[in-house]
């Protein structure tokens, strides 16, 4: 998925394991609207994306047919690609895509990475970004300790660790873990 304005900034948008659905939809029409040109790409190459109730299997989709390592292999591609068009590059990912940004964001062509609860990171905590990078997690994830991740990558310069009330999830306004209040509290992260 692409929107074009013949910006001079973009926006990389990488989707959760469950595709580009309604809510990677709603932040793509959001940075479009702030004057980014948008790319959104699709990971999982799948046309329909997964419903919410299908969790596991979306997960165990990516692992299996996808995996971190050819997802950043083609989002590097993609930032070097793009690399000569724009003068600035920021990548945005949810969940899975924000462990994908982690991942490339030591990418020199990048300018800003924001993540949300990129809960993977945590097995990645060598990388160590060249862009700026800001990682947002709510305090109530179940499968790790984000105070102890901020403990352990906050040193590293560019990274800047925020934590946040909510669940994972909490960013999507088409979730049930979404929360309205914590999310329009960011809104300066993503568009400054």
């Amino acid at each position: 998925m692409e929107l074009k304005q013949n910006s001079n900034q973009c926006v990389i948008l990488l989707h959760e394991i469950y595709g580009i659905n309604s809510h990677i939809k709603h932040y793509a029409n959001a940075f479009y609207q702030k004057g980014f040109d948008v790319y959104v790409p699709n990971l999982l190459q799948r046309i329909t994306p997964f419903p919410y109730e299908e969790e596991d299997l979306a997960y165990q989709n990516f692992m299996t047919n996808v995996g971190f390592e050819k997802a950043q292999y083609d989002v590097n591609a993609l930032i070097n690609n793009l690399s000569n068009k724009y003068s600035h590059i920021r990548m945005i990912g949810f969940s899975i895509g924000a462990t994908i940004a982690w991942l490339c964001s030591n990418n020199p062509s990048l300018h800003k990475v924001v993540g949300f609860y990129g809960s993977r990171i945590r097995q990645y905590t060598d990388v160590v970004p060249n862009a700026e990078t800001i990682l947002i997690f709510g305090e109530q994830e179940k499968s790790f300790n984000p105070i102890d991740l901020k403990t352990r990558i906050s040193t590293y310069p560019h990274v800047f660790v925020k934590i946040v009330e909510g669940k994972h999830g909490f960013a999507d306004p088409y979730s049930s873990k979404y929360n309205k209040h914590t999310t329009n509290d960011l809104s300066e992260y993503l568009f400054d």
